[in-house]
């Protein structure tokens, strides 16, 4: 558990700094303005409260914030998906983007349920 810990870490850190950059690419505009904020609201959240989980004071409070992590990268595969659907930037850009929200959503549920079990 601890190894795949670390691995959500550095890799949610990763998506952060990818989120920035994608961010930045966005056209400006009213639409685009809104989305930009909102996937980088909830795409940076994802490792900041995977962050706060690794320092958790109990089992409950980890469960707790590693839920929020999964719920914000819900919310981010969310944005993405009407970043690509509403074409703000080429379908081909978001893929590769879009299927590393879908793997880390998948770490995220694999450690929630591992610690509820516990």
């Amino acid at each position: 558990m601890k190894d795949q810990q670390e691995g959500i870490k550095e890799r949610s850190y990763d998506f952060a700094l990818r989120i920035i950059k994608l961010s930045k690419s966005i056209p400006l505009s009213r639409e685009g303005n809104i989305l930009a904020k909102q996937v980088m609201r909830s795409g940076t959240s994802i490792g900041a409260n995977v962050e706060e989980a690794t320092s958790a004071f109990s089992k409950d409070d980890f469960t707790y914030k590693m839920n929020t992590s999964l719920k914000e990268a819900r919310e981010t595969h969310y944005w993405l998906r009407l970043i690509r659907d509403s074409e703000l930037l080429p379908a081909k850009r978001m893929t590769d983007i879009i299927k590393e929200i879908e793997e880390v959503k998948n770490i995220l549920g694999a450690i929630v349920r591992t610690s509820k079990k516990k």
